[in-house]
């Protein structure tokens, strides 16, 4: 609905949302003019829209940055005339501008995840006034992703894509950020050090993002969870030794360890890998 009304001043409606559940769908989304790839890594449907004929947009109207950049490249995919294209940007920019505004968030955040909207996450914290100098994302780069990416470069955001756990911790432990916003083993290993942290999937993604009411949606959660720096530290200095892995919890003496069972098992492993890698040879 928020990308309809904002389509609504250029003259254009939105269309069926892909990927979808039916082929009916499939064939009303392929009668368009252009495709916004609002989900840049959905490159399969994106290919479809591309065997079709249809001119491909990236990016997405988050923040107000993006939205009027996004506006302008919808309008020109179109064909839109300049002062349509100018009274969408002016229906909104204003909204959301004031929306931003209204809810600051400050500190150093670090942004990782597998949804696939990191990146456009990270801008619209930047513009709402955080730091923001990692952003890790599971998925593959894309075209489609590339004004995102250059946006971020250019505010000096390190973006990797196909972000392993390690990068993706190396990266909060590094910069320790006043808040960690990452996936589940993320969000644990920062509560280890005393880092604030938000599931991306539970509390990030599931929020609106484009247009006025995205511009706003974040600050709330995100100011929150930074707050609670004090109860971590407190929580950390609570559960301070207890032990990590085989030492974890509380042992009247020493944890009976036997590190030779372990090596005894590791070989056993160690020798199934090598038959099992002799079979792919075969």
């Amino acid at each position: 609905m928020m990308i309809g009304a904002m389509l609504a001043p250029m003259g254009l409606a939105a269309g069926p949302v892909v990927p979808c559940r039916e082929w009916r769908e499939l064939y009303a989304a392929l009668d368009c003019g252009v495709a916004a790839a609002i989900h840049p890594f959905y490159t399969a449907s994106i290919r479809e829209f591309q065997a079709a004929g249809r001119a491909v947009v990236g990016s997405a109207p988050v923040g107000l940055e993006g939205t009027m950049d996004w506006l302008k490249a919808i309008g020109d995919a179109f064909g839109v005339a300049g002062n349509k294209v100018n009274a969408a940007q002016n229906a909104f920019g204003p909204a959301i501008r004031g929306a931003l505004a209204a809810n600051p968030v400050s500190g150093r955040i670090t942004v990782s995840g597998y949804e696939g909207s990191e990146l456009l996450v990270a801008r619209l914290l930047i513009e709402s006034g955080a730091q923001v100098p990692y952003v890790g994302t599971a998925c593959a780069r894309s075209e489609w992703s590339e004004p995102d990416r250059e946006w971020l470069a250019a505010k000096g955001v390190a973006v990797k894509y196909r972000a392993s756990l390690d990068d993706d911790c190396a990266a909060m432990e590094g910069f320790r950020p006043d808040l960690a916003i990452g996936t589940t083993p993320v969000v644990q290993r920062a509560k280890e050090l005393a880092i604030p942290a938000l599931y991306f999937t539970n509390l990030i993604s599931a929020r609106p993002l484009m247009g006025p009411a995205g511009a706003g949606s974040l600050a709330q959660v995100v100011m929150a969870a930074m707050g609670n720096k004090a109860r971590m530290e407190g929580m950390k200095a609570f559960f301070e030794g207890v032990g990590h892995g085989d030492t974890a919890g509380i042992w009247e003496g020493s944890p009976n360890l036997r590190p030779d069972f372990r090596a005894v098992h590791q070989k056993k492993l160690d020798k199934a890998a090598k038959a099992a890698k002799a079979e792919e040879m075969i």
